[in-house]
């Protein structure tokens, strides 16, 4: 068999995106089994239909921007939204990974992976789009006051959601939080 570019993007065993300005310019099989959409479904949208909410786009995308790394990379779990078949509208976990071409303009080009984390991480059907934001940097290990910092928002403020979650979680710690999160 010869094996080129497209074939081994088709056959990648993880979502594969291309984007361009926070469109979808191209994607293979397995993203849009992911998303439970078929192609022309995908090409030529915005990212915003994977999302929960409007919101929930704009500020993964100011997120983002603020935290590439210096090579262009970016990575984290959140909650994404399956698009059609008997699953649409169902939000998930998804791990996204991705490296925008240009850093200094993040979302004109980019290469991003998906990762469906629905077999091992549960979503709570009653979360608000700021818990799952919190919940997803909860996760990763980061604290109050960097929270805060990346989502603009006080460290008492990311406390309040802190106990809220804990209480829909019904933990008493915060690491007994993260352990149910992901169980």
């Amino acid at each position: 068999m010869n094996l080129d570019y497209r074939t081994a993007f088709e056959m990648a065993p993880i979502g594969l995106v291309l984007s361009e300005q926070r469109r979808i310019l191209d994607c293979n099989r397995q993203a849009l089994a992911i998303f439970g959409a078929r192609r022309e479904q995908l090409i030529g949208q915005s990212f915003a239909l994977l999302y929960p909410s409007p919101a929930e786009f704009e500020r993964t995308g100011e997120r983002i921007s603020a935290s590439l790394d210096a090579q262009g990379c970016y990575a984290d779990d959140r909650v994404m939204r399956r698009v059609a078949g008997p699953a649409a509208g169902q939000l998930f976990w998804c791990h996204v990974s991705g490296r925008t071409l240009d850093p200094a303009d993040p979302h004109a080009k980019g290469i991003w992976s998906f990762e469906d984390l629905s077999a091992r991480r549960q979503l709570t059907a009653d979360l608000t789009p700021r818990e799952r934001e919190i919940a997803a940097l909860l996760i990763e290990g980061l604290t109050s006051k960097l929270i805060g910092k990346r989502l603009g928002i006080s460290p008492r403020t990311v406390d309040v959601y802190r106990a809220r979650l804990m209480k829909k979680y019904g933990a008493a710690t915060t690491p007994e939080l993260i352990k149910k999160m992901l169980a």
